[in-house]
């Protein structure tokens, strides 16, 4: 027993002495970082970069002010903040006049503008476009004991037409009507509330945004006669913005997973 005692303590021995000379341990290396990953969806990441978006919040259903929380609603408002979600971006919205906003967005004032804007060669020089989310017609809104055709309003001196100044419904309303003075108003809520109160006998309008304010004033308003039918929407950013093509991007995939119709139908843009 006291022989086997000695000899383990010899072989503990020698293990000790054999570890003690042989080669050091190589230390386990701490594990790589992980690889940073693209969206799953393959969308470009914008890093939570934050989005300066003009809106006028005086274009239903594109965009107003809710008079019972005072914050902004309407399509733009969900459109852009969906987009952003597929961006990783954050939209800070930001209330702006129509009159002057091609120039504040040819001077990069803001990354993005969001307000049912049409697209024109003529705005396409100073200003990028994204890819189109609609296509709208240009109608007569009217109050809703009208009975006046398109021809009527053509031929009848006496029936005053209105719009937005600065809009290529004004443009619409000047190419409709040559020999009308035709009314521009800062903003369609003026010339709606003009019509309602019988200063003018029509608005030249979108279809959408005529839904918009019918939806307003029930009962008091209608669609009248179509003027157009081929007007694209689309949103509009400053002369070689960076952010057009992640923008193009998050709407092909709102279109090919159907968000984009989900939210054209809440809207109105579409039926």
């Amino acid at each position: 027993m006291k022989r086997f005692s000695l000899i383990l303590s010899f072989l503990v021995l020698v293990g000790v002495l054999m570890t003690a000379c042989g080669p050091a341990a190589t230390p386990t290396a701490a594990p790589a970082p992980a690889a940073t990953e693209a969206p799953a969806s393959g969308l470009p990441d914008l890093g939570g970069k934050t989005i300066a978006v003009a809106v006028e919040n005086a274009y239903p259903p594109f965009n107003s002010i809710d008079q019972n929380t005072n914050q902004g609603v309407g399509w733009d408002y969900d459109a852009v903040t969906e987009i952003c979600k597929r961006l990783n971006c954050v939209p800070e919205f930001k209330q702006a006049a129509w009159d002057g906003i091609f120039p504040a967005m040819q001077a990069n004032e803001f990354d993005m503008l969001a307000d049912g804007v049409t697209y024109t060669d003529e705005r396409a020089k100073i200003v990028d476009f994204s890819d189109p989310y609609v296509t709208v017609g240009q109608v007569l809104l009217v109050r809703a004991d009208d009975t006046h055709t398109l021809d009527d309003f053509k031929t009848n001196a006496d029936l005053k037409v209105g719009t937005q100044i600065g809009t290529t419904n004004e443009i619409v309303a000047k190419d409709t009507f040559p020999d009308k003075e035709i009314q521009s108003f800062e903003d369609f809520g003026a010339a709606v509330l003009a019509l309602i109160a019988n200063d003018i006998d029509a608005v030249v309008i979108d279809n959408v945004s005529a839904l918009g304010y019918i939806g307003e004033n029930e009962g008091k308003i209608k669609v009248g006669a179509q003027i157009t039918s081929d007007e694209k929407l689309a949103f509009v950013f400053p002369p070689g913005s960076d952010l057009k093509d992640p923008v193009n991007a998050a709407l092909a995939s709102m279109k090919a997973d159907g968000t984009l119709d989900t939210l054209n139908k809440k809207w109105g843009l579409t039926q």
